[in-house]
């Protein structure tokens, strides 16, 4: 899950816009290439960014939470979105895939440690991949907060949110037969997969246009159409996640290994009106974690770019920045 579209209020807080030193498109196997870039200061402070989704793609506005001077920022788009290919794909697409694709990017470009900084699914395949390789990760920094559990999918497409934003989720659950809708991550699935273009362009749009409409807590009417290409990746990827339960071994899995992770330094932002990934999940995560910080972001929601967010971010990423120098 995530919505990362820009705020003009938000960009007082960045850096300024830069240009990557290093662009390519790694071959990872079974037929997938991704797109990999670098930027920054190139013998900096290595940085990992791990965009939302899955299937939202990495964007050079990512770039902008880094001093350049200090950092050395590692982007890439996960298998089958973004500039990656094939496009949309979800064969050979799981969580363990996505793991082994940040180790190859790792170990490619020599690097033995680095931060992980990653939002709301984002910051689900940071946890997961600081859990299978827990020497590899310096420093985590999460934001929107997104455990994969049932429980949280429940809320988001079992109705939850939607009694908050009836408009929004009538717009997004009546494109479903009523004796479908007890399961809408089913409905769209055999829509999504279709075979038909056009049909499962117009359930994507639909799917990202309902997350899209509760990313910023000041969003209250409804959203433009993404890019066709965009949402059928977006979608896909989303959904082939959740009907699999992010290929994880049973739910709950991430805070069960917590304990695996427990030595690594860990910065957690959290919008307190969140209404995509809720506090509870931050919290729980935060819950008797010595080396975590939990910080519950007032009046924010839970896109990147949400001001009062990406302003901590920005605090977090210079504060370590200065220690390790």
């Amino acid at each position: 899950m995530d919505r990362s579209s820009g705020q003009n209020s938000a960009v007082a807080h960045l850096y300024p816009p830069i240009d990557p030193f290093d662009q390519r498109m790694l071959e990872v196997g079974d037929g997938h290439r991704i797109y990999v870039e670098q930027c920054g200061n190139p013998q900096g402070i290595p940085v990992v960014v791990l965009h939302g989704g899955p299937g939202g793609g990495c964007s050079p506005a990512m770039r902008r939470y880094f001093d350049p001077t200090i950092y050395r920022i590692v982007l890439f788009d996960q298998r089958g979105c973004g500039r990656s290919r094939p496009h949309a794909s979800v064969e050979h697409n799981t969580s363990q895939h996505l793991i082994r694709d940040i180790e190859l990017i790792r170990e490619t470009f020599g690097i033995d440690k680095w931060v992980v900084f990653g939002g709301s699914w984002g910051a689900t395949l940071s946890l997961l991949y600081a859990q299978s390789h827990p020497d590899r990760a310096a420093h985590l920094v999460l934001r929107g907060v997104f455990l994969m559990t049932q429980a949280e999918l429940d809320w988001f497409y079992g109705g939850g949110a939607g009694q908050f934003f009836p408009e929004q989720w009538a717009l997004f659950a009546d494109l479903v037969p009523l004796e479908e809708q007890d399961d809408m991550i089913a409905a769209y699935n055999r829509r999504l997969f279709s075979g038909d273009i056009a049909l499962e362009t117009l359930y994507a749009r639909a799917w990202a246009g309902w997350e899209n409409a509760l990313a910023a807590l000041r969003v209250n009417h409804p959203v433009g159409n993404a890019p066709a290409e965009y949402a059928r990746a977006f979608a896909r990827l989303e959904n082939h996640y959740f009907t699999h339960k992010g290929f994880l071994d049973h739910d709950g899995q991430i805070l069960a290994r917590r304990s695996t992770i427990e030595h690594i330094p860990t910065d957690i932002v959290q919008g307190r009106y969140d209404m995509i990934c809720p506090p509870i999940s931050a919290y729980n995560l935060a819950k008797g974690w010595q080396n975590a910080r939990l910080r519950m972001v007032a009046a924010s929601g839970h896109a990147l770019s949400e001001p009062s967010i990406t302003e901590e971010l920005v605090r977090i990423m210079n504060l370590l920045g200065e220690n390790y120098t």
